[in-house]
């Protein structure tokens, strides 16, 4: 008897869990990354609009309103963040800054010349090191350096800045795919294998 007096409890506490999901804002992340790339490569870019990606359908769209747990008792609280992503702190501001500064004052050119290229991961690598002159290659890879420093750190901060550090790879992968896509024609860029292409 006494085994069976626990179920109403335990039944009351099993109803009493809540699951909270929270979505990531892909779209809004990438018109984010969109504004935040295009201000550090400037005018000068020719950014390239890639294929609308095709809408989310058939039992993908519906797996979030089917909620088995909800037929058992157990609720489900939907989170739905700010529908904008922020990139107007202070910090991020002040990390695009420098980007741009950098990128303008050393990077472009050698971006240009074939010898630096954008990776796959939302960092900028030396492709061809014999492409810089001898006498500024500890320049270019100090710049480069310090480019994918900033450039961690602003993914890092767009996720904190948005209340979810859990979303920083995820910020990582939207800028890294944006990076190429704003690359103006004749620039490099690694593909998903990691072999290079040229736009």
């Amino acid at each position: 008897m006494r085994r069976w007096m626990g179920l109403p409890v335990a039944a009351v506490m099993l109803t009493a869990c809540v699951t909270i999901n929270v979505y990531f804002p892909a779209a809004e992340a990438k018109e984010a990354a969109k504004e935040f790339v295009e201000k550090v490569i400037g005018e000068s870019a020719q950014p390239v609009t890639p294929a609308p990606a095709p809408p989310s359908g058939g039992s993908a769209s519906l797996s979030p309103r089917i909620d088995l747990w909800s037929l058992v008792g157990i609720g489900s609280a939907y989170a739905q963040s700010s529908p904008d992503i922020t990139i107007k702190t202070p910090a991020i501001q002040a990390i695009q800054a420098r980007m741009k500064g950098r990128f303008d004052g050393q990077l472009r050119a050698h971006f240009d010349s074939g010898a630096l290229g954008f990776g796959n991961d939302g960092t900028v690598s030396v492709r061809d090191a014999a492409k810089i002159p001898l006498a500024e290659r500890v320049g270019v890879n100090q710049a480069v350096a310090d480019q994918n420093r900033d450039s961690a750190a602003v993914y890092r901060e767009v996720a904190v800045a948005n209340g979810h550090p859990e979303w920083e790879p995820q910020i990582r992968k939207v800028f890294a795919r944006q990076w190429i896509d704003s690359a103006r024609g004749g620039w490099w860029y690694e593909d998903a294998g990691g072999g290079w292409k040229q736009k």
